[in-house]
């Protein structure tokens, strides 16, 4: 996981800052009563985790309480798992603004630490299955405004964050070779010819055999769509990197190509095993990050 390499939050882009200020906006469009009632008292107030979870959204919780003035020490690390009740961190600053902070601040963290809670109990799932996996994947179903922290929050938990944004990858899914008359190896030289050499294309496929004339298009991954895991999954990936990997040519004479099988659809804790097939090399899934639930924290004022 790229956590082990570096700090996660030196791969954020600039712009994350001003979605917060963005954010603080919205919660005090107009004036701040509450804030006027408690005035300009130095005081803390500590972070409590009341629900199981992993620790996510640390940069985005830190950057709320900076453009506020005030300071975050941190108790528990960015990725780590902790029991309730858990003094997390120690926010510093006047009264005032450490709750004008609060709930956008804690926001944050709940949905980034769900994220990442989900993601790291499915991964420990695959694990079990194999010591070395498929790389788990989110998709690109996040909340509008919200992309950064929930792909983020993938990260820290372990998964790969998948394309970011339209611009990122080409997908050709199903309506975009329906737009191309069904001809799949038509869309994917438009994709080739308008991306260029540093752009991959995936294509979605609900066959193996629009998988086959995707791979012999020059798709660099092909996207097995809502397969039965299992013994379906598992035999279609069989014959296809039988049929287009292994030695100069494949199993059938075929030309060998280079290509990564993505599957996707479907996954849950209760079905993890038959995702777990040799070949696959990336299970993508949108349940990591979407409809996850929240880990539970607080923001008490010591007193």
């Amino acid at each position: 996981m790229a956590a082990n390499f570096g700090t996660m939050s030196h791969s954020l882009p600039l712009g994350y800052r001003r979605k917060i200020t963005e954010w603080l906006e919205e919660d005090c469009p107009s004036f701040d009563y509450g804030g006027f009632v408690v005035g300009e008292a130095v005081k803390e107030a500590r972070l409590l985790g009341k629900s199981p979870g992993t620790l996510a959204g640390v940069p985005f919780f830190d950057e709320v309480f900076r453009q506020l003035g005030c300071t975050v020490e941190w108790h528990t690390r960015e990725g780590e798992t902790f029991d309730p009740v858990k003094h997390c961190a120690t926010v510093r600053g006047t009264i005032r603004q450490i709750l004008q902070g609060e709930r956008v601040a804690l926001n944050i963290l709940a949905r980034c630490s769900g994220i990442a809670t989900k993601t790291s109990s499915l991964l420990h799932l695959l694990r079990q299955h194999s010591p070395t996996p498929p790389a788990l994947a989110g998709t690109r179903k996040t909340t509008p405004g919200f992309r950064v922290p929930e792909k983020y929050a993938l990260a820290v938990g372990g998964a790969d964050t998948h394309r970011h944004d339209l611009s990122s990858m080409i997908m050709l899914k199903d309506n975009h070779i329906w737009a191309c008359g069904g001809d799949i190896a038509r869309a994917v030289r438009a994709a080739k010819a308008a991306g260029g050499f540093s752009i991959k294309v995936e294509v979605e496929c609900q066959s193996e055999a629009e998988a086959v004339e995707a791979i012999k298009a020059g798709a660099d991954v092909v996207m097995l769509d809502n397969f039965a895991p299992g013994e379906e999954l598992g035999s279609a990936v069989q014959r296809l990197k039988g049929r287009f990997g292994g030695g100069p040519a494949g199993m059938d004479g075929e030309k060998k190509r280079e290509f990564l099988i993505e599957v996707s659809g479907g996954l849950t804790e209760e079905n993890v095993k038959g995702f777990v097939v040799e070949g696959v090399d990336v299970i993508s899934t949108s349940s990591i990050h979407q409809g996850v639930k929240h880990v539970d924290f607080s923001l008490k004022v010591v007193h």
